[in-house]
């Protein structure tokens, strides 16, 4: 049987036109498929501290008492009291321990500030990983205490925190008292009064002279630049000369 011209043009129009169709459907249903997630697999390996003797390291590297250093800096260790925010002594005594090399920069920082009539009052230095742990538990919150899966820069003997003191040891005006966890604390806090501000500002800018960088959350808190070269540690406070 002839099939007329126009029967083929219709025959023809119809296979395209479903064609068509066919490729709209299957685009259409490709586009409403959810986009492929990739699950990452949480670290569950524990941390574990460096063990080793002070006495093997260089000396740049040992844990040493600032006050040996530098007597000249006033302490106010928190973790040695019941004044923190856990309300609870985690420390067996009221040390600042710091690597060699960072207690000498912190000593620098005093000589500085001495200059101008002003001192330092440190709150706490190093703290053994065994404390972290505790903080941990009591506030699981990174933006104010590092988990102890990964330790802190604390924990390698290279942060510290404190304040400004004037000739006869009294406490500047900062924005908050230490340990406060509230945005108030935060570097960029734009209110409190402008004389705290000018405070934050004056110690961000004598320890950032002499090596040391503030984090965002914490105007207290400063961390040797060179901190990574450092391994954790979990010395306790009263092992250390």
């Amino acid at each position: 049987m002839k099939i007329s011209q126009f029967a083929k043009y219709l025959i023809v129009s119809i296979l395209v036109l479903l064609s068509t169709t066919t490729l709209n459907y299957t685009t259409s249903i490709r586009a409403q498929e959810p986009p492929k997630v990739q699950i990452f697999q949480a670290e569950t390996e524990p941390l574990v501290p460096e063990i080793v003797s002070m006495s093997q390291l260089p000396n740049w590297a040992r844990l040493v008492d600032i006050r040996t250093v530098n007597p000249n800096i006033r302490l106010d260790i928190r973790y040695a009291t019941a004044n923190n925010f856990l309300k609870r002594k985690l420390y067996s005594t009221a040390k600042c321990a710091l690597r060699s090399s960072v207690a000498q920069k912190l000593a620098l920082v005093q000589t500085d500030l001495e200059k101008i009539g002003l001192g330092l009052k440190v709150y706490d230095c190093y703290r053994p990983l065994s404390v972290t742990k505790q903080m941990w538990e009591f506030l699981p919150d990174p933006n104010y205490v590092a988990n102890p899966t990964r330790g802190s820069r604390h924990n390698r003997g290279a942060a510290v925190d404190l304040t400004l003191v004037d000739r006869t040891g009294k406490e500047l005006e900062m924005p908050t008292p230490f340990d406060d966890f509230t945005t108030k604390a935060h570097r960029d806090y734009a209110g409190g009064s402008a004389q705290s501000r000018k405070n934050r500002q004056l110690l961000e800018d004598a320890m950032k002279k002499q090596g040391f960088i503030g984090i965002t959350t914490e105007w207290w808190h400063f961390d040797s630049e060179d901190w990574q070269k450092f391994a954790i540690l979990d010395v306790s406070l009263g092992a250390i000369p």
